[in-house]
């Protein structure tokens, strides 16, 4: 890998800068920026094929619009792209068959990259490729994957082609995943209409390095970029406190940046990194720009409420006792992630010990290879809330 990107003109200075900025967007230690960087560079280029089913390019639009250093760059020189039909120059038969040898090729070890939703059922035959459906051809090509990326929201969950009333029955991929039309793979999801362009890069990141997903939600979404809401992480999160809203796009709220709840804003039940990453090489982001944040990374966002119907006249049926359940295990596994892999299984399931003891013990302060960690109480609760989910 290191070889291979020196040829492509990439300095070291600039890939460690680059290596500095996946580990932190992957919510790694800064002391893991060292050992991510010299992995990366003796790392192998995975094989990926990426599928485009039903969508609107806007998943690859948004990847080929990142920034400096140049991520799409980067990532098409540590991974092989053997197919995306967008992207590359074969088309027709000769398509079709560098789809066949990539499979063969690397069969069992390429990452299959889906981007749209899947038409299935009876309706299948409502987008299809070289003459066959999209769910024929995921079908035979996630036989060898080893691993799944859904990307965007339509392939996650269906998004705008699954919309009510669903014409052509699409589906998401861990839709159809949990009917059994497809195999079961590892499975990870980076929702967003589109999803943010390092949402993409950071995973296939971790991936080339950790060959492993990071620490995923319950929605099989990476921690790193989906943990929080965009409400928490808001420009205008002092005006929601102060109870300061826009009643209309042209009002003297509007034009003072006061919070946009009332006219629609899903940020507070809407899980992304939208507000601290940005758009448009990190100058922007919907609800700085002056519109309410449409929910587009959670799932059945087209029929969750009007874009600019507010939350509470939408009548959303969320629990909080279920939310607030899945935010703790979702920061439980974070702190994990953080903490506990280098030293640790990945798997937390591994641990032999209760997971109440390990609260103790740390609380304690007895280990002294432990004492370099400062877990609240309210952390070290999270955490053993999370391990007892997971053993």
């Amino acid at each position: 890998m290191g070889t291979h990107l020196a040829k492509r003109g990439i300095s070291r200075r600039s890939f460690i800068k680059y290596s500095s900025a996946m580990a932190s967007l992957l919510a790694l230690p800064p002391g893991a920026v060292a050992g991510f960087t010299n992995q990366f560079l003796k790392a192998k280029r995975p094989s990926v094929i990426w599928l485009s089913f039903q969508e609107c390019t806007g998943c690859t639009e948004s990847l080929t619009r990142s920034h400096a250093p140049t991520i799409e760059d980067l990532i098409f020189d540590i991974v092989s792209l053997d197919y995306h039909h967008t992207l590359q120059a074969a088309s027709g038969e000769a398509a079709e068959s560098a789809r066949q040898q990539a499979m063969s090729a690397a069969f069992g070890n390429y990452y299959l990259v889906v981007d749209g939703a899947v038409p299935a059922g009876d309706t299948a035959v409502c987008s299809t490729i070289a003459g066959r459906t999209n769910l024929d051809l995921l079908q035979e090509t996630i036989q060898g994957a080893k691993a799944v990326i859904a990307i965007g929201s339509c392939a996650a969950f269906g998004g705008l082609p699954a919309a009510y009333p669903n014409p052509t029955g699409a589906a998401g991929v861990s839709e159809l995943m949990d009917r059994g039309e497809i195999e079961k793979k590892p499975l990870i999801n980076l929702p967003g209409c589109p999803p943010l362009p390092v949402a993409i890069s950071s995973v296939l990141a971790h991936l080339v390095v950790f060959e492993k997903f990071p620490a995923l939600d319950v929605l099989n979404r990476p921690l790193s970029i989906y943990a929080t809401t965009v409400h928490d992480r808001c420009s205008r999160y002092h005006f929601y406190e102060n109870e300061q809203f826009a009643e209309r796009f042209d009002d003297e709220g509007a034009r003072q940046g006061w919070c946009l709840y009332k006219l629609g804003c899903k940020g507070p039940t809407t899980h992304n990194a939208c507000a601290v990453v940005k758009w448009n090489q990190g100058t922007s982001f919907p609800i700085e720009a002056g519109h309410p944040c449409i929910g587009c990374s959670e799932p059945d966002f087209w029929d969750k409420g009007g874009f600019y119907q507010t939350l509470d006249s939408a009548m959303l049926s969320y629990s909080p006792r279920n939310e607030a359940h899945e935010t703790c295990i979702q920061e439980g596994a974070q702190l994990y992630e953080e903490n506990c892999v280098y030293c640790h299984s990945f798997d937390p399931a591994d641990f032999k010990t209760a997971p109440d003891k390990i609260a103790e013990l740390l609380r304690s302060g007895d280990i002294r290879s432990h004492s370099r960690l400062q877990f609240s109480d309210d952390q070290l609760t999270i955490l053993e809330k999370y391990l007892e989910e997971s053993q």
